[in-house]
């Protein structure tokens, strides 16, 4: 699991271009304001390329993906559930 944190953290801060310090597993990437609504679109392409999951309609909560820590628990259920893309 921490493979995948650490590639969201840098795809993160990839395409923000906030600081390092500025991002932890837990930091609530949308409320304060590091990701917007296209920021949440490239995650989706990003995890979906990476990772080789598909995201379903229904599966596009913020709970999902509001931290670092969410989107890798969201990708590590996909991935023991076998669904990949």
């Amino acid at each position: 699991m921490q493979h995948i944190q650490e590639k969201i953290k840098e795809f993160i801060l990839r395409t923000s271009y906030v600081s390092g310090d500025q991002v932890n597993n837990d930091t609530l990437i949308f409320a304060e304001g590091i990701m917007d609504s296209m920021g949440f679109i490239s995650i989706i392409g990003f995890i979906e390329d990476e990772f080789s999951v598909e995201v379903a309609d229904n599966e596009l909560v913020e709970s999902n993906f509001e931290s670092v820590d969410a989107i890798t628990n969201f990708i590590s259920r996909k991935l023991k559930v076998g669904t990949v893309g």
